[in-house]
């Protein structure tokens, strides 16, 4: 089912795109992505670091995520990719707190997409730090780590320094998509210029935007 939908979005933004005299493959500067008007620094080396800024609870995040991961494999090792929670509020600290403790603990891969299932299918609020516990007592893993973890002085800091992105790359919403510390695009970004079109589509525009960008900063 997935696929067909992916299909089906592809073939509309293409046929969009023909008639609107504008595509996402050809991406314009201030319509379909933004310049930072002081570049952030990069430690990648010679890959491309391409950092996706989100919130568990954010639907927009969820729904963009098995789209997004496809993607990130696709590009192998040309990217450095990574991932920042961010924090509009105090009470998204918690959710914070949640993705760089299962980052530190090498649990991302196992429970990351769950964490979204939890919140977005199985409608299980995660926004305290007694639910975020509730939630990984039933994953199967070491409960005293993550806990250690999750309390520790570690991921404070990356708490910390998570905010401090969020501000230094302008972040207004999410899901958004930072490109070498230097690009921002997302799917409301791209979608103000392709107007009102199912969010499948967006993603897929967003996701063509990315690779131009991806290719662009690896010259």
């Amino acid at each position: 089912m997935r696929f067909i939908q992916h299909l089906l979005a592809v073939a509309s933004l293409s046929l969009f795109a023909a008639t609107a005299g504008a595509s996402p493959t050809a991406p314009v500067n201030g319509t379909d992505y933004r310049t930072l008007e002081k570049a952030q620094q990069v430690d990648s080396g010679k890959k491309v670091e391409v950092t996706e800024f989100f919130w568990y609870s954010c639907p927009h995040c969820s729904a963009l995520e098995p789209s997004l991961e496809a993607w990130v494999k696709k590009q192998g090792d040309k990217i450095n990719f990574k991932r920042v929670p961010v924090a509009f509020r105090d009470s998204f600290i918690p959710q914070q707190k949640l993705y760089y403790t299962l980052e530190a603990l090498g649990w991302v891969n196992a429970l990351h997409g769950k964490v979204f299932r939890a919140i977005h299918v199985e409608r299980q609020p995660l926004d305290t730090d007694k639910q975020i516990a509730d939630f990984i007592a039933k994953q199967g893993v070491d409960t005293k780590k993550f806990a250690e973890t999750y309390n520790s002085f570690g991921i404070q800091s990356k708490v910390q320094r998570a905010t401090q992105l969020q501000g230094a790359y302008k972040v207004d919403g999410v899901p958004m998509i930072a490109i070498d510390g230097r690009y921002i695009t997302s799917p409301s970004i791209v979608g103000a210029s392709l107007g009102n079109r199912p969010e499948a589509i967006l993603h897929e525009a967003t996701l063509q935007v990315m690779d131009w960008l991806v290719t662009k900063s690896a010259k």
